[in-house]
């Protein structure tokens, strides 16, 4: 059914190119209000009509398959029998173009044209392509025939100012922005190039002359007359600049981007003081509106850029504004994110948070403190920051995850505990898997400090749903399991796969030595453990104990000894980041092995 649809669509249309441009359909004419109905002969027989529209057709239908080979024969045919067929000639142009045969493609593209004069789309083809090989003098004689036929039409028009610039043949350019302006009506955009081509010609009286028309056809609209003044000013009329800005002030004395344009004029005059105090006049004013102040900031800024760079005249004024009542957070944000980037970070902070004050749901200014306050290790700043963002922003994860890890860094379990739980309430389909994985993860950790191992290990059992390779859950999910000495097989494979992904690392080499140690693979263990020692486990009181375990169980009882003292001695320095702090009761255990030279399991 939709095949047939498709096809008969086509059909459809190519039908009534076919017959407009072979002059089989019926067309009005005459001036009167009941329009005449003129058949056009056909130029063709109804036999050789028929044998046209079916090869026509058929050269569609293998051009819509794919088939261009077959479509391009069918062609081909089509013009043996009527070789003045637009619609074909157009089309097989299209053949030679793709075929790299330029010269015959745009041979049969004219022909089309020829054939069909009044085809929009035609000639408009033929001139874009005169108009991509550079043929200017050709592409500009095709538009100008096209705005002739079509006259209610802006592309010709359009692309005919463009080919004039091109070709610096400014007086053509105005000549067609005025038939542009006489139909599309009068506009700034039209003005200020008309403007620019007369400066061209050097012809400054009719240039200002424009503008100054411009001004006078919207008389109420001060925009205009703001702009005559721009164009005075930015063209050494200073003085005419001087009294249009006046007369804009007089109508609209608070009207910005006047105001804005006499600072300007101050600026240029070398008067600083007035210009300064021009400027505090606009974006000191509370009947300046917010986005007014911002776009004359955004014009600061890039003028600043692009000449001296001077970034404590731009933090100057910015200071001075945020001392006033602000309406909105968009210009202490606009200042925050001007002074990040000139890595003014001690000057952004307390920016940032009058952003907070005035936006408590500016997600990115809390990120960015968040940064700070982290990068400081401050972790009551972290728990400050976030727990607003829990009320203001409930679905942003991050601040559910900073601050369940600040608690956890304070020893506050129960809290960092209670934190990550409305985390994970907080979680939909969009939310980022990797760090859902991450939340239950930590929790996993969580309850098994409280000794809650069965809900433990469903919150690393969630993790991996999430993320199937959380290296850290996979590896504290494993150990957990070997000290209970429980599911060993499945720790094994957990703890194999940390150790692949990460073969230097001393506290997955040593998780995996201890699995292998307590399902008795002891030379196996022996070799793994090594390698923990050789990355950094040589530093860590309970993995050189492990490493004492294991030579004990390989019959270096010597050695083994040795490695218990050492581990006694790691015990009394402080615990390193990120190590076990040892149990009485696990020290306890470990001096009785250094007393008797055995090992006892726990």
């Amino acid at each position: 059914m939709n095949r047939q649809m498709k096809y008969g669509s086509v059909l459809c249309v190519c039908l009534m190119g076919i017959l407009v441009s072979c002059g089989t359909v019926k067309k009005a004419s005459g001036s009167s209000n009941k329009a005449t109905v003129v058949e056009e002969k056909d130029p063709l027989t109804p036999e050789q009509r028929r044998k046209y529209d079916y090869f026509f057709l058929e050269a569609l239908r293998m051009k819509e398959k794919g088939d261009l080979d077959a479509a391009f024969e069918l062609y081909s045919h089509c013009l043996e029998i009527y070789p003045q067929g637009a619609a074909t000639l157009f089309e097989i142009s299209r053949f030679y173009m793709f075929l790299n045969q330029p010269e015959k493609g745009e041979d049969a593209l004219k022909r089309a044209v020829d054939a069909d004069p009044k085809n929009f789309w035609y000639n408009q083809t033929l001139a874009a392509y005169y108009q991509g090989k550079g043929n200017y003098p050709q592409a500009i004689y095709v538009y100008e025939d096209m705005a002739s036929r079509f006259p209610a039409r802006l592309e010709p028009l359009m692309a005919l100012i463009d080919l004039y610039s091109r070709t610096k043949d400014y007086q053509q350019v105005v000549n067609t922005l005025d038939r542009l302006e006489a139909l599309d009506g009068k506009s700034e955009q039209i003005s200020m190039e008309k403007f620019r081509m007369y400066l061209a010609m050097n012809n400054d009286k009719q240039a200002f002359t424009e503008i100054e028309n411009l001004a006078k056809e919207y008389p109420y609209d001060m925009r205009y007359l703001t702009i005559l003044g721009d164009v005075y000013l930015n063209n050494g009329k200073e003085e005419e600049a001087y009294a249009t800005y006046q007369k804009v002030l007089k109508e609209e004395p608070g009207y910005a981007p006047a105001m804005l344009s006499m600072a300007s004029y101050y600026e240029k005059k070398g008067q600083d003081s007035l210009y300064q105090a021009q400027l505090d006049t606009i974006l000191l004013n509370d009947d300046v509106d917010s986005d007014t102040k911002m776009n004359i900031m955004r014009q600061l800024i890039l003028r600043s850029e692009q000449g001296d760079k001077d970034s404590t005249k731009i933090a100057g004024l910015f200071t001075s504004m945020l001392k006033e009542k602000q309406e909105n957070a968009d210009i202490a944000m606009l200042a925050a994110q001007y002074l990040l980037t000139k890595k003014m970070d001690k000057e952004a902070t307390p920016v940032l948070h009058q952003v907070l004050e005035l936006d408590p749901e500016n997600t990115p200014a809390r990120l960015q403190l968040l940064s700070y306050a982290i990068r400081e290790e401050n972790m009551d700043e972290v728990i400050k920051l976030c727990a607003p963002a829990l009320e203001y922003t409930p679905d942003v994860l991050e601040f559910y995850y900073y601050m369940g890890l600040a608690y956890h860094q304070k020893n506050k379990t129960d809290e960092a505990l209670e934190v990550f739980k409305k985390g994970v309430k907080q979680v939909t389909e969009k939310s980022n898997a990797n760090i859902v994985s991450d939340f239950y993860a930590i929790m996993g950790d969580l309850y098994h400090i409280k000794k809650m191992n069965v809900e433990a290990y469903a919150a690393y059992d969630s993790a991996l749903v999430y993320k199937e390779d959380n290296i850290g859950a996979l590896n504290n999910y494993a150990y957990y399991l070997s000290v209970e000495r429980k599911n060993l097989d499945k720790a094994e494979e957990m703890s194999y796969r940390t150790v692949k992904a990460e073969p230097t690392n001393g506290t997955y080499l040593d998780t995996y030595a201890w699995i292998l140690f307590e399902k008795g693979k002891y030379v196996e263990a022996k070799i793994y453990i090594d390698q923990a020692m050789q990355n950094d486990g040589a530093e860590s009181s309970v993995v050189v104990e492990h490493c004492g375990d294991i030579y004990y169980m390989n019959g270096e009882r010597e050695k083994a000894v040795e490695y218990w003292q050492q581990a006694e001695k790691l015990s009394k320095e402080p615990p390193k980041e990120g190590s076990e702090e040892r149990s009485e009761k696990d020290l306890k255990l470990l001096r009785k092995k250094i007393a008797q030279k055995k090992y006892f399991a726990q």
